[in-house]
């Protein structure tokens, strides 16, 4: 197994709402190109919901409940960007010590 600095962080939790790590060398192996994937879907669905609340900024006459549900939704969605970023640095600095 590798050391810990040296796993991936997946974009998904555990059910206890733990991080999930994946130990691998294999890049082009199922798991890794399934967070690959979901990481891919959590920056898009960010970037939607940036769109959105910038209407919703723009719009005087926005509804306060749309307003707490987008706000709810681009919390869920910097928690997900935050572990995106925070798993590829990490993959930058093994790739940086081993090469």
């Amino acid at each position: 197994m590798k050391p810990h600095n040296e796993l991936r962080l997946l974009p998904w939790t555990g059910p206890d709402g733990k991080p999930c790590y994946l130990s691998t060398d294999d890049r082009d192996g199922y798991m890794s190109r399934l967070a690959d994937n979901i990481e891919s879907v959590q920056l898009g669905s960010a970037t939607d919901l940036v769109e959105r609340a910038t209407e919703l900024i723009d719009n005087q006459d926005a509804d306060p409940n749309d307003i707490r549900h987008t706000l709810t939704e681009l919390t869920a969605a910097l928690r997900d960007v935050l572990r995106v970023a925070t798993s590829r640095g990490h993959l930058l600095a093994a790739s940086e010590l081993h090469s």
